[in-house]
């Protein structure tokens, strides 16, 4: 949807566009790319799961598996970068979005280095000051896992 007050977004949104919305920043910025946006409904975009991201370090020597509360945080951030980009210009940055609950969190395939982890999020509804969001993170298009997440902004 655009109008006047809402431009088209430019997509694909690479990493420094990501960091003009989310405050997060390595190692723990888990969004690489937007792919596709529909304001106020869905967006889709990708975290590169590389060997050398400093979780493989502990979990697991060996064995490496992305951390399944990462591959949510992943999913609560693509989240983040929904209700960013759907919010009028002027008001970017004036908060800042915390994760506060997680529900119906299922991990269905290991993520390892290598894999490209497929987020996509929808914005299931907004209340007041929080948003709920349904997310599934993907890799080869195979679910690897889903969950319903809730955020709250706190300026």
């Amino acid at each position: 949807m655009t109008d006047a007050t809402h431009p088209p977004i430019p997509l694909p949104l690479g990493t420094a566009d990501i960091e003009r919305l989310l405050p997060h920043r390595y190692p723990f910025l888990l969004v690489d790319r937007v792919l596709e946006f529909e304001r106020n409904k869905r967006v889709l975009a990708y975290k590169n799961v590389s060997y050398n991201e400093p979780f493989f370090t502990g979990h697991f020597p060996g064995h490496p598996v992305m951390p399944g509360v990462l591959v949510v945080e992943a999913l609560a951030q693509a989240g983040g970068v929904l209700t960013q980009l759907s919010r009028d210009p002027s008001e970017l940055g004036k908060d800042t979005f915390y994760l506060v609950k997680v529900d119906n969190a299922r991990f269905s395939r290991m993520v390892t280095p290598g894999d490209r982890l497929e987020l996509e999020v929808e914005l299931k509804r907004r209340i007041r000051n929080m948003a709920q969001y349904v997310g599934i993170a993907r890799v080869d298009g195979e679910q690897a896992a889903c969950a319903e997440i809730l955020c709250a902004a706190a300026r």
